[in-house]
């Protein structure tokens, strides 16, 4: 072989060489290319997971930030007292309604005492007719007002509704009350019950009457005591009923007026044969009977 074909040869040994080199890189570049879409596609997915939960750990983030912030649900209020003011106790019986009651009491009443006259009050009058070697006719009336307010535990109304029922049982239970009797009473305030018995003192026979109403957040309470003494005779318990029904009637749309509703003011009393009076729940005060056995 000559010398120029071995160098010829050798030339296209080098080319091919070099072509397989080449295409070799290529091949590896093409590998490398490829490989590039699949790592890209696998971090996006990678990403894309973290992203949802970050999205979600997010959500719930402000899920529970809304769940804590949200107040909760507000607690059933009790319900507000209709009325916030009394009458003045000495005050809510009219003038017409007090002669056909206790026609011998001062013009004025006496006041009781109370430290808070806006939740408490009550007014009394005595009245003594002396009708000489026949004997005298003592009355006595005593009208008492009592205010609750609301609080957390009850409305105003609730406590008043329990304190009249305590009021009814109380009276019906006095100490030695004859035959005590008691009947509902229609067209005052939103409960009122009567309750009447006799009751035998040294001065005389007495006849009591005992009405108890409620309106709204008050509790009106109207004793009416009537004997007749030194001789006298015993006053009509119905007559003396029926005005103190009246009376408690009046008293209630007094307590009505005082909060701006109705107009209150006067009952139509029938006017009684005899001066009509008023007592207390129990007995009446020894001054007044002392004072009636003196003028009798």
């Amino acid at each position: 072989m000559s010398e120029g074909t071995m160098q010829r040869r050798a030339q296209r040994d080098d080319q091919r060489a070099r072509r397989t080199m080449r295409a070799g890189g290529l091949n590896r570049l093409l590998a490398a290319a490829a490989a590039v879409p699949v790592m890209l596609i696998a971090a996006g997915c990678s990403s894309g997971s973290d992203s949802g939960s970050g999205d979600e750990s997010g959500a719930a983030q402000k899920s529970g930030g809304a769940s804590a912030s949200t107040s909760p649900s507000a607690e059933p209020t009790v319900q507000a007292a209709a009325y916030g003011a009394l009458p003045e106790a000495c005050g809510v019986l009219s003038k017409k309604t007090l002669t056909a009651l206790v026609p011998k009491a001062p013009a004025k009443g006496k006041e009781g005492a109370s430290s808070d006259t806006a939740a408490r009050a009550s007014c009394s009058w005595s009245s003594l007719d002396n009708n000489g070697v026949k004997g005298s006719q003592f009355r006595w009336l005593n009208v008492s007002l009592v205010r609750f307010e609301t609080d957390a535990a009850s409305s105003g109304e609730q406590q008043a509704q329990e304190y009249y029922a305590k009021q009814v049982q109380d009276v019906a239970a006095t100490a030695g009350a004859k035959n005590p009797k008691s009947q509902a009473v229609a067209g005052t305030g939103d409960q009122a019950t009567t309750v009447r018995y006799d009751l035998k003192k040294s001065e005389g026979a007495f006849k009591q009457q005992t009405v108890v109403s409620r309106v709204e957040n008050v509790v009106v309470t109207v004793d009416y005591n009537g004997a007749g003494l030194a001789g006298d005779k015993t006053p009509d318990a119905a007559a003396l009923v029926k005005s103190a029904e009246l009376a408690a009637k009046e008293a209630v749309a007094s307590v009505e007026a005082a909060n701006g509703e109705g107009a209150g003011g006067g009952s139509s009393l029938p006017t009684p044969s005899k001066p009509s009076s008023t007592a207390p729940s129990k007995s009446p005060s020894a001054s007044a009977s002392a004072s009636a056995a003196k003028k009798s």
